[in-house]
């Protein structure tokens, strides 16, 4: 017995009692071959196996602190499991939001440039109609967003007022 349990620990005497009866079986079987005895060794039982009481206070406060150790490296290990694959998932994602907004820019610059090419075809065909019709185009754009507009001749020698201009019936 002093050769099993003198290689362990005082844990894994308390809790591996099946294990080190078995392996001082083999043992004590081995030393009655050696001895010729013919004595064959079928079980071993290990029965009482506790701390003697002076130290068994200071025991107990050792496996409660591997106890708790071994919580806390679990709580940890669930942490870890639950924010990487989350952390995976969001840079997954937003790589792919990146992708997508690449790809989008991408295919607008290649529709504007595209535009523009077929804009100058018609441009250099008949460059007069195609500036007066950009310009066109771009008032009817610009003018709806100015507010109030004034027109004033420029051959009027005499300013007219202006009292109530652009106002509707009914509006103040």
């Amino acid at each position: 017995m002093r050769l099993v349990v003198g290689d362990r620990s005082i844990n894994e005497v308390i809790s591996k009692r099946e294990e080190i009866a078995i392996e001082a079986r083999e043992v004590l079987q081995v030393e009655m071959d050696n001895a010729d005895s013919g004595i064959n060794v079928v079980t071993i039982e290990m029965k009482k196996t506790n701390v003697p009481d002076p130290v068994q206070p200071s025991f107990n406060e050792v496996n409660q602190a591997t106890q708790e150790k071994e919580k806390m490296i679990y709580q940890a290990k669930e942490d870890y499991n639950k924010a990487i694959p989350a952390a995976r998932g969001e840079a997954e994602r937003t790589i792919k939001a990146a992708e997508g907004y690449a790809l989008d820019r991408v295919n607008r610059a290649k529709g504007n440039a595209a535009r523009f090419e077929a804009l100058y075809k018609e441009y250099a065909k008949a460059k007069d109609v195609t500036k007066r019709r950009l310009y066109l185009e771009t008032l009817k754009d610009l003018l709806p967003k100015l507010g109030d507009k004034y027109i004033i001749d420029s051959d009027q020698k005499n300013v007219l007022p202006l009292l109530n201009l652009g106002k509707q019936k009914g509006e103040k």
